[in-house]
């Protein structure tokens, strides 16, 4: 079980942006085991990573907040959060980028209880600063992302705070 390869995370992690006072609007599909409303006007982005879900940004063209609401198919396994947590860092670190974790909590989203972890990312263009939340459910293992400056991370982490409160898995 993968999400984003490290390169194509390391892309997606140089768009940076402001995440302002946002209405959300209900977004299903019925490929998808869970409902999420999310910020109006946001941009649905295909980064080409094989992986399913729902990623989205603020903008066109950087500066851009990123959130990405990702799943897969257990096809059988045991994964965990921690052990999911591991091959996240480690894929930062094959980059280059160095990853410094600044907080872990247990957390519920919908009925799903999971773990989130923050971290602090340094990059050749800079810092950014990412939430991550690994849940396992019955049939899949769960990853909700954001991304952004730190300067805008505050603010962003409120949208993504009323993003996560919306999920409802079928």
């Amino acid at each position: 079980m993968k999400f984003a390869r490290p390169a194509l995370l390391l892309t997606a992690l140089s768009l940076t942006g402001i995440a302002a006072a946002q209405t959300l609007v209900t977004y299903s599909d019925p490929k998808l085991p869970f409902t999420v409303k999310l910020p109006q006007g946001w941009l649905g982005v295909d980064f080409k990573d094989g992986t399913s879900g729902v990623s989205i940004v603020s903008a066109k063209a950087p500066p851009a907040t990123l959130m990405r609401l990702l799943f897969v198919d257990k096809a059988g396994g045991k994964p965990t959060p921690e052990g999911e947590f591991k091959k996240f860092e480690a894929g930062i670190k094959g980059t280059g980028a160095t990853v410094k974790q600044t907080a872990s909590r247990t957390m519920k989203i919908g009925a799903l209880s999971g773990v989130e972890r923050s971290y602090t990312l340094t990059h050749p263009k800079g810092q950014l600063k990412m939430r991550v939340w690994y849940g396992v459910g019955a049939k899949n293992l769960y990853s909700f992302q954001l991304t952004d400056t730190p300067a805008r991370f505050a603010q962003a982490s409120a949208t993504f705070d009323k993003v996560l409160a919306s999920v409802k898995f079928k």
